[in-house]
């Protein structure tokens, strides 16, 4: 356990803790440069990093709100603006794109070659190199999204902060969400894959693989293309997504969304 781990874990139960603040503005500044993320990828998979969203609950006590303007609205909130006071030279020493109308809370990370269009990114959040956040995209609290991933208009990422313990919502590398979808509850979308339009996953969405035959819950496997579809229960149906092909990462980077998802 590092320093900045200790003093976060000491904070998270006591936040009358001398220094909290500081520690707090500390971890939010990692957040910010990438040293730090909720939860991070090795070869085993996966892990939460669980002290390091507890650096963000006690700060909705303790960082005081303020009145900001960046000349084109006006917040009262306890973290500014991501971008607040950002110049020309920072925007392109970060290489991002940032259209009117985007919002990036402070404490995360957005990564060089991004572009956001009207949208919102939440506080913990992490949004990985080359990635499109289409208008009106909401990218929710630690969720974890990676290089080259297109999130299209109206995309809702689903955010997780309490309990500490929970996994982040988690889009991998080099996948295509198409318009309207929700995918939430910490649900993890395995790299080079396709979500069709309004597709909605959550924790307890049957994902059923017409090719197998296998329904699972939880995670889309790589190089999924996903479309809503239903499960016959007997009397009833039951709303699902349907895994209708499985690509691999060549054909992906060579043929277009819509190509992969006609005639499914």
């Amino acid at each position: 356990m590092n320093e900045l781990q200790h003093l976060v874990e000491i904070g998270f139960d006591q936040p009358d803790t001398p220094g909290l603040t500081n520690t707090l503005h500390a971890v939010f500044a990692q957040f910010e440069s990438g040293e730090l993320r909720v939860a991070t990828r090795d070869q085993d998979g996966w892990t939460n990093h669980e002290w390091v969203k507890k650096a963000i609950l006690p700060a909705f006590q303790l960082f005081p709100p303020a009145l900001l303007n960046d000349d084109a609205s006006s917040y009262f909130d306890r973290m500014p603006p991501r971008f607040h006071n950002f110049d020309a030279d920072q925007f392109r020493a970060l290489n991002t794109r940032v259209n009117p109308g985007a919002i990036a809370r402070g404490g995360c990370f957005i990564g060089p070659s991004t572009v956001l269009m009207p949208s919102f990114v939440n506080v913990g959040a992490y949004l990985g190199e080359g990635t499109m956040v289409d208008t009106w995209t909401t990218v929710g609290s630690c969720a974890q999204i990676g290089n080259n991933v297109h999130l299209s208009g109206g995309s809702g990422i689903g955010g997780v902060l309490e309990p500490a313990q929970a996994s982040p919502t988690i889009i991998e590398d080099n996948c295509f969400i198409g318009a309207r979808p929700e995918v939430v509850e910490g649900v993890v979308v395995e790299e080079d894959s396709v979500i069709g339009m309004g597709v909605f996953i959550g924790q307890s969405t049957p994902i059923y693989d017409r090719g197998s035959g296998e329904t699972t819950y939880g995670r889309v496997p790589s190089g999924s293309v996903i479309v809503s579809g239903t499960l016959s229960r007997g009397d009833y149906s039951l709303n699902a997504e349907i895994i209708v092909k499985t690509i691999d990462a060549q054909p992906r980077s060579k043929t277009s969304t819509t190509e992969l998802l006609r005639g499914v």
